[in-house]
């Protein structure tokens, strides 16, 4: 493990890249105990606070984990996809916020995700699965129900078709898709929705799942997705229409 002390690179980020490299190539492996803080700033040439911050930087990507005790010491963490799922979502929400991607882009890039998925969907879905995509086609048919229940809701039945794969990578990379996208769609759509309309879609693609019909499956997802288009570009037709009215009033000729 190296570290340039020429560069312009905060020291403690050089090392926490440095350790990270070694973890992800294998030369530290799962539960191996990391050298000590003195270990550590001896074999780097740094203090031994500047070896603290790079550790506290590994425990924060949840790379490392630190115990007590004459046993005790940095140890590199066993990651779960789990675990990295929250870490997902918040990059992918901070993307789509920050780089203003499209309603259609974003529409487009999470049901095709979606619908790749969906054939391993129908192949490996378990009980559990389908029961929570039924609870979840229920609960949005209930009156009553708030739109932020109903977008809630909408995460859990995709994410549970999602899930249905049996493929955790799938899982993990979808999660952003799913529980960062799904939202930021809903949140744009969900005035002009027909809430009927989306429980009958969900349906279907419930049914083709449990049916192991991929191809059913696939054509109720393309279905959502044009429904889901169709309400994008008119709330962005109606928010335009909206802005154009107030500049009218606050700037009139």
């Amino acid at each position: 493990m190296k570290i340039d002390p020429n560069s312009s690179a905060d020291l403690s980020a050089q090392i926490a890249q440095a350790i990270k490299d070694a973890i992800i190539s294998g030369e530290l492996i799962v539960d191996e105990r990391l050298p000590s803080e003195t270990e550590l700033s001896d074999h780097f040439q740094v203090s031994r606070p500047t070896v603290r911050e790079a550790l506290k930087r590994l425990a924060a990507q949840s790379l490392i984990r630190t115990q007590r005790g004459a046993s005790g010491g940095a140890f590199v963490n066993r990651l779960s996809f789990e675990d990295a799922y929250a870490q997902q979502v918040t990059t992918s929400t901070l993307l789509l916020s920050m780089n203003e991607v499209s309603f259609d882009t974003a529409c487009e890039a999470r049901y095709a995700l979606e619908r790749a998925c969906a054939p391993l969907s129908a192949l490996r879905r378990s009980p559990d699965h389908l029961a929570t995509m039924r609870a979840e086609i229920f609960r949005q048919g209930q009156p009553g129900l708030t739109d932020e229940a109903f977008c809630a809701s909408d995460v859990a039945f995709h994410r549970a078709l999602v899930d249905g794969a049996g493929n955790p990578v799938l899982s993990y990379q979808l999660a952003g898709a799913v529980e960062a996208m799904q939202p930021l769609m809903n949140m744009i759509t969900f005035t002009a929705r027909d809430r009927e309309r989306i429980v009958e879609l969900h349906g279907q693609i419930a049914d083709a799942i449990e049916q192991r019909n991929s191809q059913a499956a696939d054509l109720a997802l393309s279905e959502l997705t044009a429904y889901t288009l169709e309400l994008g570009t008119k709330a962005m037709a109606a928010r335009a229409s909206r802005h154009q009215n107030r500049s009218n009033v606050e700037n009139p000729k």
